[in-house]
């Protein structure tokens, strides 16, 4: 372990616990969350708990974040509990969350300020992935940021692309990204209930268009968890529908600031969120087939 580097991690949920684990194995690792089980958890880990995000945050190298969205990451840093005033000059943030390219760029512009630079990292994959250091990371940052920000992204990532200098550049592929993902998920869902409509066996169905030029990542991924959204358990939840209503709302928020169409991306946002009005929100995104068929016409 490099007692040299240090970096802080708060939240330590379903993905800030397996990257806190995945640190810890090269890094000194600071944790901080607001429910004690999570702590215990981290401690259990060999990670070094505090009481407050604050006190986890104070002399790091580097301060990992995973939050919600773009109001929640300016409280965090900048709100009444908020850790920028614990920050030592020449600390980095690593932003690992998709909120926007405005949020991102103005946080940027505040931790400049107190001498704080900002990693804007956003990232794809689950918790066993992030446990295993397997995730896909893409970065805007200047050079020297992410040389600081480096030995954390390097255990972190299997695929680390950076895609511009500034913070803000990586939100701006996450969200292309997002487009893609949230369409593809969209499509598989209608394509699986019309599968059923006609009568035909939706996980043969499924087999054989993996088979063929229908195959997508998304298909594959989410494909089978839509067929279990009919279970009275449902699918395991990997990621929640509500995800997506916040993902494909900065999507077209993006599309409208450039005056740019999605008619793709706004459709597939309406399904989303008719799933959350529906009750859907908590459950995993592959429930949106739900909105489209709320019962399956074959049997399972």
């Amino acid at each position: 372990m490099s007692t040299n580097y240090s970096i802080a991690v708060l939240g330590l949920g379903a993905m800030g616990l397996p990257m806190a684990t995945r640190l810890a194995t090269g890094l000194t690792v600071h944790g901080f969350d607001i429910a004690a089980a999570r702590m215990d958890l981290a401690a259990d880990a060999g990670i070094k708990t505090f009481p407050t995000a604050a006190a986890a945050a104070a002399d790091a190298d580097a301060v990992l974040l995973a939050v919600r969205n773009g109001e929640q990451l300016a409280d965090v840093l900048f709100g009444e509990a908020g850790i920028a005033a614990s920050l030592r000059p020449g600390a980095v943030v690593l932003m690992t969350s998709t909120v926007g390219v405005a949020a991102v760029a103005d946080v940027a512009t505040r931790l400049a300020g107190i001498g704080v630079d900002l990693v804007d990292a956003p990232l794809s994959g689950g918790p066993v992935r992030a446990g295993e250091g397997d995730l896909l990371i893409v970065v805007g940052a200047t050079p020297e940021a992410r040389a600081k920000a480096a030995p954390a992204l390097e255990l972190l990532a299997s695929t680390l692309t950076v895609v511009g200098d500034k913070p803000g550049d990586g939100q701006a592929l996450k969200t292309v990204n997002q487009l893609l993902c949230g369409v593809h998920i969209a499509a598989a869902a209608e394509a699986l209930a019309l599968a059923d409509a006609l009568g035909l066996d939706p996980a043969g169905t499924l087999e054989a268009l993996q088979s063929g030029a229908a195959a997508s990542f998304m298909l594959g991924n989410r494909g089978p968890r839509a067929l279990q959204a009919y279970d009275d358990d449902g699918a395991d939840v990997l990621s929640r529908l509500d995800i997506f209503v916040k993902d494909m709302g900065i999507v077209t928020k993006a599309a409208r600031e450039v005056a740019l169409p999605t008619p793709l991306a706004a459709a597939a946002e309406q399904l989303y969120l008719l799933g959350q009005a529906q009750g859907l929100g908590a459950e995993d995104d592959s429930a949106v087939i739900r909105v489209v068929a709320p019962t399956r016409r074959t049997p399972a």
